[in-house]
């Protein structure tokens, strides 16, 4: 018996199970949907959270520093240069730089740029970090077009000072938004509508200091502003890269020497020195968790409906016992009936998955419509299609094994 041959007497059975065909077929449907689009976000957040920064974390951290009695302006610019001397010549410390936010760390501030002081288009958003001619070094970014700061266009703001940089340090990916039909090097900027600054370098990669969703689309959106910005109420961050193998000793000795140097600041005992691999996993923490309950949720989907299949098959064999001896008793092998089973049960997998590829396809849309997520691409359907035909081949074989067991005398006691 050839399983074309079966699907007549399938159609025949399934129409008189109308109802329970129907709420199978439903399930298979919003398992794909769900699933699939779960998977999609659970691959995004991976995603996420392992691209590199750009920077190298493994010998990076944070000191956050306060000040204490509110100092003027001129005497914490002076205190930071002090600060930067010390740090700087600590045996384990390669380079260190005054800022005011890290990668992950959050503090960073978000700018409007325009490429012509009148523009009325829709300004480009990006990251900014307080710069000198050490925070390449310090970051560990190599430049991929033009020159680093020189010691002389490094400026001194207040807290209150306008951010107007005659020169400055972009990411490709930024040039590349900026200036898609050109090179960004030498190209004039305006990150107010007080001056232009220029494009002098060109880094590869920067992440900004904000992991959050919200700001996903300019992640790597990133400016490094020539400037040393006092703060008698922010404080001031400095990010210190130590050298190779060291990282814990100056991770001990740093903090030290600025409090030897100076004890009018705060470093708090708790979070006051952050490594950059601490602040990643703080950051990801979020889509940490989202990750892994989408892919529960997925696993109890599916567990769900595999074990309505087997619910339902094991339902319908009770029922067709008297048929099922019928079929034997005119000749059916084991293998028929086993192979019946499977391919009615192929047949509603079918139809469920071409119903769930659509309903998929317009969650995603939906999505992509409220949140900030791409394009679903259509393999992944397709994956989730496989995953749900065979685990409804899986789920169905205990029953039909049972159906296949079932002897001809079976018929003759029914009658």
């Amino acid at each position: 018996m050839k399983a074309t041959m079966q699907l007549h007497p399938i159609l025949a059975a399934l129409r008189r199970h109308k109802m329970a065909t129907l709420l199978i077929v439903l399930q298979i449907a919003l398992t794909l949907a769900v699933v699939s689009n779960a998977l999609f976000i659970v691959k995004t957040r991976v995603v996420h959270l392992s691209r590199p920064s750009g920077t190298d974390e493994a010998h990076l951290f944070a000191i956050d520093n306060q000040w204490i009695d509110q100092p003027e302006v001129s005497h914490i610019h002076a205190q930071m240069r002090a600060d930067l001397v010390t740090l700087r010549g600590l045996p384990d410390v390669r380079d260190a730089f005054a800022t005011q936010g890290y990668p992950f760390g959050g503090g960073g501030r978000v700018i409007r740029i325009k490429r012509r002081i009148e523009q009325t288009a829709k300004p480009q958003l990006a990251f900014t970090y307080f710069s000198d001619e050490h925070t390449l070094d310090t970051f560990g970014l190599k430049l991929v077009a033009g020159r680093n700061f020189r010691a002389d266009e490094i400026g001194s703001l207040g807290p209150n000072d306008k951010v107007v940089p005659a020169v400055i340090i972009i990411t490709r990916n930024l040039a590349h938004k900026l200036f898609p039909d050109g090179s960004a090097m030498g190209q004039r900027i305006y990150l107010r509508d007080d001056g232009p600054s220029t494009i002098i370098g060109m880094v590869d990669r920067l992440q900004g200091s904000y992991a959050g969703s919200g700001t996903r689309s300019i992640d790597e959106d990133t400016v490094l502003v020539p400037a040393l910005r006092a703060s008698p109420d922010d404080g001031v961050v400095y990010l210190v890269r130590a050298q190779a193998g060291r990282l814990a000793a100056v991770l001990q000795s740093a903090p030290a020497a600025l409090l030897a140097q100076n004890r009018m600041r705060l470093i708090s005992p708790e979070d006051g020195v952050v490594t950059l691999a601490q602040a990643r996993a703080k950051a990801y923490a979020t889509d940490r968790g989202v990750a892994i309950m989408m892919g529960a949720i997925c696993v109890l989907l599916l567990l769900a409906t595999a074990g309505g299949t087997v619910g339902l098959s094991s339902f319908w064999v009770g029922q067709r016992r008297r048929s099922i001896g019928v079929r034997r008793a005119l000749g059916a092998t084991r293998g028929d009936i086993l192979r019946y089973f499977q391919t009615e049960n192929a047949l509603i997998v079918g139809i469920g998955v071409a119903l769930g590829v659509a309903l998929g396809i317009a969650a995603n849309l939906s999505l992509m419509t409220h949140y900030e997520l791409p394009r679903m691409p259509l393999w992944l359907l397709g994956v989730g299609a496989l995953l749900l035909w065979l685990l409804g081949q899986l789920a169905v074989f205990g029953p039909a094994r049972r159906a296949a067991a079932v002897l001809p005398v079976e018929a003759t006691r029914s009658v």
